[in-house]
């Protein structure tokens, strides 16, 4: 870790007398230490950085006080804080918040601010522009894959939401569910999760991360390798690999047989439960032969199941089922001995789901 805050410091270095400031959100607290070290800077001055952008919530350098003027301007003239722009902000009568930011390549990703109640405070990231996973269902997934996001860009999407809090607020939970699939992004996602987690920075608990993946064994495998703590939220949507496929073309890869040994795995070597997500589509896969299915999949599982009425999408051909139909799927579930609960929608009206605003914006 050492050399990796030595090579960054080389990188700023290099970066020195460029037009445009570097991300100081891209950096580890090991590579910021290293930029104080290599400009013969007291070490204790990056920690106090951290906590004026992490914890006091600054957005420009000239608000640390605590700094001499003179290293605030040097800071200034080196780093950016927030490289993104603010390009839409919705509001929804729920309490929930979303946010269109515009990166400085001008591509757009969305993160999201849900307030489930007086205590929870929980954001939804992005980990990638666009996707390329293809869902049949998805908005976001329409446009294809654009790039991957970098840990700062990552980072400052949690920033960023913070910013909507009050002063007395605080970040609770934080759930990888926005664009893109993270498991194809882990080495800049861990990174921006480790800042979540520390304690000069927001002191998130990491048992109140969850990352969602469609389902990528090798990806999986890696976060039960290292043992991370973060919940694991597997997006499964049929309980066969004929519709799956449909629904979700990287199953053709892989396989739901495939999915779920990786997602044992993963139990077994962290001590997580796993969540098991299913949007249910209108006479697609919200039948009581789909449910029966299911429950036979997961049973024995020590896992929980999110049953999620889909959000429509336009340009898309897919419904709501009704209140009646959802019922009896989840009915059925209880009855297979399955831990499942609805997990029902929040900032409908704000085009809360993920994708959604981007191409409404796109397309305006």
């Amino acid at each position: 870790m050492a050399n990796r805050g030595i090579e960054a410091a080389r990188e700023i270095a290099d970066h020195e007398g460029m037009e445009t400031p570097a991300s100081l959100l891209n950096l580890t607290p090991e590579d910021l230490q290293a930029w104080f070290a290599a400009h013969g800077l007291p070490g204790y001055r990056a920690a106090q950085v951290r906590k004026w952008v992490f914890q006091k919530r600054a957005e420009r350098f000239a608000q640390m006080t605590d700094l001499p003027e003179s290293l605030r301007s040097q800071l200034a003239g080196q780093f950016e804080i927030f490289t993104a722009r603010v390009a839409g902000h919705r509001r929804a009568d729920d309490g929930t918040e979303k946010l269109l930011l515009e990166l400085p390549d001008q591509e757009r990703i969305e993160c999201v601010l849900l307030r489930d109640d007086r205590q929870h405070r929980t954001i939804c990231l992005s980990t990638q522009v666009g996707c390329a996973m293809a869902c049949d269902f998805c908005a976001t997934g329409l446009d294809g894959l654009v790039r991957n996001l970098s840990s700062g860009e990552i980072v400052e999407q949690i920033l960023q939401l913070q910013r909507l809090l009050k002063p007395q607020e605080r970040i609770s939970h934080v759930v990888v569910m926005g664009m893109g699939e993270p498991l194809l992004n882990l080495d800049a996602l861990l990174p921006a999760l480790a800042a979540a987690c520390g304690r000069d920075a927001l002191g998130i608990s990491a048992r109140r991360i969850t990352i969602s993946t469609v389902g990528l064994p090798a990806g999986i495998r890696r976060l039960a390798e290292a043992r991370y703590p973060y919940h694991l939220a597997v997006s499964l949507h049929a309980a066969d690999d004929e519709l799956r496929n449909r629904l979700v073309p990287a199953n053709r890869a892989v396989g739901i047989a495939s999915i779920l040994a990786a997602a044992d795995e993963y139990f077994e070597a962290t001590g997580r439960r796993v969540t098991y997500e299913y949007v249910l589509l209108a006479q697609v896969n919200d039948r009581p032969q789909d449910a029966r299915q299911l429950a036979a999949l997961l049973q024995g599982r020590s896992a929980l199941l999110n049953v999620i009425p889909y959000n429509p999408v336009p340009d898309l051909p897919y419904r709501t089922p009704s209140p009646p139909a959802v019922a009896r799927f989840v009915e059925i579930l209880g009855r297979g001995g399955v831990n499942v609960q609805i997990r029902y929608r929040k900032g409908e009206r704000i085009d809360a789901a993920c994708g959604q605003l981007r191409r409404r914006k796109a397309e305006r």
